[in-house]
């Protein structure tokens, strides 16, 4: 490929010096915000949930007349945390990337938040946690 003919490549837009194809544009901020937002209500209903969990276990526990183990306060702070973590890198990682790939990275962290949750909830819901 001649020097000429790399120039009326770029010009097209089809390949560029590199032999990379060109960047794409990344998502307009009306819509990253507004898939942002979406999604930002379904991980504050998950942090809702851990807060839920957090107040009520703590509740049973002291009807009870036990004392909470450590493992089970690390895991329903870790299950508030999370939420916050995970949208927050895909937010990160979908700064610069387009809408569809955007609305993925979203999707695949609220699917890691609800697979996290479920096992939370299978720890305590089964008795897999010793509160004594």
């Amino acid at each position: 490929m001649t020097d000429a003919s790399a120039s009326d490549a770029d010009a097209t837009g089809s390949v560029g010096r590199s032999g990379e194809p060109p960047a794409h544009a990344a998502t307009p901020l009306w819509l990253a915000v507004t898939i942002a937002v979406v999604f930002g209500i379904f991980y504050a209903y998950d942090v809702w949930e851990a807060v839920r969990d957090l107040v009520g276990m703590s509740l049973i526990v002291g009807d009870l007349g036990v004392s909470f183990a450590g493992i089970g306060i690390a895991l329903l702070v870790a299950a508030l945390i999370v939420p916050f973590a995970v949208f927050a890198l895909a937010f990160w990682l979908g700064r610069t990337r387009g809408p569809f790939e955007q609305l993925l990275l979203f999707l695949a962290g609220y699917a890691l938040v609800q697979a996290l949750s479920l096992g939370l909830a299978s720890f305590f819901g089964l008795g897999g946690i010793d509160f004594s």
